[in-house]
């Protein structure tokens, strides 16, 4: 099917993800422009096609059957996208009309009609030029969205999402509160995994560190102390139980440092659903209550547990 991988080119020329370039998009570029194997992309239409009728050419004039209820995935794969890359815009009726339609733009048929001639190059450095690509938009959104933090005196972003709010509270609230003066040996992102990991210097301290050894989400290190904070940072799983101490204890034997064990939470309710599991001999700390902590011991306040 040549055409199919026509529309596969355009669309990466387009600079659109590699998830708009898989099939189910191309069919839907070649439906609105009601382009069918044997004809040229100068004769490139934009009539006004629902998602239905987007289905029905491609079972018609390709052979490829997508099942009604998939009406839903084309929406969000396709046309969401393409309506943000100023490829198709919508007729303004309620999204459950079925009245419901879409075309390209009129911009968008005309440098699809000039695909394959001379003069697509610079039909396509114009459309370009006048709309950011959708790896640029997405890319600026996701730029947008992330958290900056300073960490041991150097800016930082994390990525959006409840875990990584949690940890910038951890290094911005709980450090200087709990652990002034430390440094951050080790912290996560969810999409870098090891955004800082200071290597040499958990060495030093003793850590033998494999690719299998999960690290705490969070490691400061008081020098003026000799007190190292492993602090999980805990949403929905993974707080200071017992099973997770043994397996710290474990990753860190030959540590002499002082330990102390840190979950923290970024609210009490979620506190109250983890508190049965959590370890004795550990410390709570909650972000919506920074300046306090729930040592789960009584016969002592903050230290290296024993």
């Amino acid at each position: 099917m040549r055409k199919i991988e026509e529309a596969r080119t355009i669309l990466k020329e387009l600079q659109v993800p590699v998830k708009q370039q898989a099939d189910l998009c191309c069919f839907v570029l070649l439906a609105m422009a009601d382009m069918k194997e044997q004809n040229e992309w100068s004769d490139a239409t934009n009539s006004w096609i629902r998602i239905h009728d987007v289905i029905a050419y491609t079972k018609a004039n390709y052979g490829v059957i997508y099942a009604e209820n998939s009406r839903e995935t084309f929406r969000k794969q396709a046309m969401h996208h393409f309506r943000n890359a100023a490829f198709i815009e919508d007729n303004g009726k309620a999204t459950n009309s079925p009245n419901y339609c879409y075309r390209l733009t009129d911009e968008m048929l005309m440098l699809l009609r000039s695909f394959g001639t001379e003069t697509w190059a610079d039909r396509l450095a114009s459309f370009l030029q006048s709309h950011d690509s959708l790896i640029q938009l997405y890319a600026s959104k996701r730029t947008m969205l992330k958290m900056p933090v300073r960490i041991n005196g150097v800016d930082f972003t994390f990525s959006p999402g409840k875990h990584n709010e949690l940890q910038k509270a951890i290094i911005e609230e709980f450090a200087p509160r709990f652990a002034p003066n430390s440094e951050c040996l080790y912290v996560g992102d969810t999409t870098e995994k090891d955004l800082v990991k200071n290597v040499d210097k958990l060495s030093t301290l003793g850590f033998e560190i494999t690719l299998h050894d999960k690290m705490p989400d969070v490691v400061l290190y008081s020098e003026e102390k000799n007190w190292l904070y492993f602090i999980e940072s805990v949403t929905s799983v993974g707080p200071m139980e017992p099973k997770r101490i043994k397996e710290i204890e474990e990753m860190t034997a030959g540590v002499k440092a002082g330990k102390i064990y840190v979950t923290a939470f970024l609210d009490f309710k979620t506190f109250k659903k983890f508190s049965e599991s959590l370890a004795w001999e550990t410390e709570v700390w909650i972000a919506d209550m920074p300046d306090h902590m729930i040592h789960l011991n009584g016969d002592k306040f903050l230290g290296p547990r024993k």
